[in-house]
């Protein structure tokens, strides 16, 4: 095939240099009836050119002069694609259309699928001839997109986006909710443990409550937590219903697959997902992943100016929008409300997932609001637990403190338990240092810990008792140094040079002590 700079360089060497077309042919290797074609067709159009005269188009003359090489190919008889395989390959067709109509679309033969059969009955044909063939056959107008205007405070997108974090050592699957305003760019996301209802309220308030203000209309897809209905007209579910109520907007749904109605989101889902947590994807809470989110979002991509709105930023946008949006009323309490019979570990079971309650409650019905991200449980008005929810299925959140009195009876079955597995680090380090095989005194500590103590105190008062000697370190002993500190709120830490002195005074006091809890310790004997 020759190149367009191949005919330009065969005119050049005829027009500029004079050569033959035997040396024109020869020094370019084109054919001499080719180079004969172009010089032909060269100095008729350049002559008609040059003759000039109203009845010569000049802007033809000139494209013509300069178009490129063509072939005719168009009008060559297919050697393979016979009328048997023309009819074969509308069979097929036609037998994709019967399925689609009965609901098979899924089993309907592909192209791969057409050329392996038309193989397996000895004809001869390229899977590339079937392909074109087919494509042609079933050829359609592409879709063309309407280029749209939006005012200020108009129109915002919604949709979620699913990210996979570590979250203390475990993988776990969130869901990132996204709000995209259609006027300037704005991104917000927040990620949440589930795609529920409560969370596609608390993911309105909190954004309404980021920008101060509400949209006139937000725009959705067919997600479950929006529509209620897919058949028909489309219907808003309750839990929208409520939002629209509470914060005055309306609703947009879009066409079923039909991703670009809401192209400003479906963009967003993709963008702030890479540029956060493509650099990161390890944090010790859901609160830490939510907190550099939040920075991603406010430093990093709302900051960034963009040509189309002539160098201006996606929060300068938004400033410009404050005044058009919708004023915003107190943030929504965005929590479902369960009932719930507390079973015999202790525990109510939301979404499949187990949190701890006091273990006097066993067999007594709670209330649970379900948030977001927590979990409060109530008894008679008072909250009896709060726990962080849970991601996932069939997992456990238990707090120690809450099984204390069921420990009281079975303290053989603290080392083993599931809330001690799970409790603070300080904690555990504190029974295995101190209290292996001191179940009961444990305890005992833990009663001390939830009622009236503190865990910096006791830590403090373990220290001291620590530098004294470690068996010092007793339940009772606690209780009385932690006392002794908020008798004496103000104390500080000695100087170094003081050390010395107010160690040897508290050995003075651990004797005076292990006499008072009956602790036996050397004494000296009087003579």
């Amino acid at each position: 095939m020759i190149t367009m700079n191949q005919k330009y360089q065969a005119l050049i060497l005829y027009a500029h240099e004079g050569r033959s077309m035997r040396q024109i042919a020869r020094d370019t290797g084109i054919h001499r009836e080719t180079v004969s074609k172009y010089v032909r067709e060269y100095e008729k159009k350049r002559s008609r050119l040059m003759e000039g005269g109203q009845h010569v188009h000049v802007e033809a003359l000139i494209e013509s002069l300069t178009e490129k090489p063509t072939y005719k190919t168009g009008n060559r008889a297919k050697r393979k694609l016979t009328p048997e395989i023309k009819q074969r390959v509308q069979e097929f067709l036609q037998e994709n259309r019967e399925k689609r109509h009965k609901g098979q679309a899924k089993q309907q033969k592909t192209i791969i699928d057409m050329y392996e059969a038309l193989e397996d009955e000895k004809m001869d044909i390229s899977y590339s001839s079937v392909r074109r063939f087919v494509r042609q056959l079933e050829r359609r107008p592409k879709e063309a997109f309407i280029k749209e205007t939006y005012l200020p405070g108009d129109v915002c997108e919604f949709d979620w986006g699913e990210v996979k974090l570590t979250i203390g050592r475990q993988m776990h699957t969130f869901q990132m909710a996204v709000f995209t305003p259609a006027y300037g760019n704005y991104r917000w996301a927040c990620l949440f443990p589930k795609q529920t209802t409560e969370c596609f309220q608390e993911a309105h308030a909190r954004f309404f409550d980021h920008i101060d203000g509400v949209y006139t209309t937000i725009t959705y897809d067919n997600m479950k937590v929006a529509v209620k209905r897919l058949a028909g007209d489309k219907e808003p579910t309750e839990g929208l219903m409520q939002l629209m109520l509470y914060y005055g907007f309306g609703y947009r749904f879009c066409n079923i697959r039909r991703g670009n109605e809401k192209g400003h989101v479906e963009r967003s889902v993709d963008v702030v997902r890479r540029k956060a947590f493509a650099f990161q994807d390890t944090f010790n809470s859901l609160e830490e992943a939510n907190q550099y989110l939040e920075d991603v979002c406010l430093n990093k991509l709302n900051e960034k100016p963009f040509s189309q709105y002539e160098g201006q930023t996606p929060r300068q946008r938004l400033d410009q929008e404050r005044e058009h949006l919708l004023p915003a009323p107190p943030k929504w309490d965005g929590a479902r409300v369960d009932y719930v019979r507390v079973d015999k570990y202790a525990t109510v079971i939301i979404d499949q997932n187990r949190y701890s309650v006091p273990d006097h409650l066993v067999g007594e019905m709670v209330m649970v609001k379900v948030y977001a991200e927590r979990i409060r449980c109530f008894y008679e008005e008072t909250c009896v637990a709060d726990h962080e929810r849970l991601s996932g299925h069939h997992r456990w959140n238990l707090e120690l403190s809450h099984i204390l009195e069921t420990l009281r009876k079975k303290p053989g079955a603290l080392a083993g338990s599931l809330a001690l597995h799970q409790a603070d680090q300080k904690i555990k380090e504190i029974y295995k240092s101190y209290y292996t095989g001191k179940e009961r005194d444990f305890i005992g500590l833990c009663h001390y810990l939830r009622d009236e103590g503190n865990l910096d105190d006791v830590l403090a008062s373990i220290d001291r008792l620590e530098s004294i000697h470690p068996q010092h370190v007793t339940t009772d002993k606690i209780k009385v140094m932690c006392d002794k500190h908020k008798e004496n709120p103000g104390h500080t830490k000695p100087s170094s040079q003081a050390t010395k002195t107010i160690n040897e005074q508290a050995r003075n006091h651990m004797k005076d002590y292990d006499q008072l809890f009956q602790i036996a310790q050397p004494t000296e004997v009087a003579h």
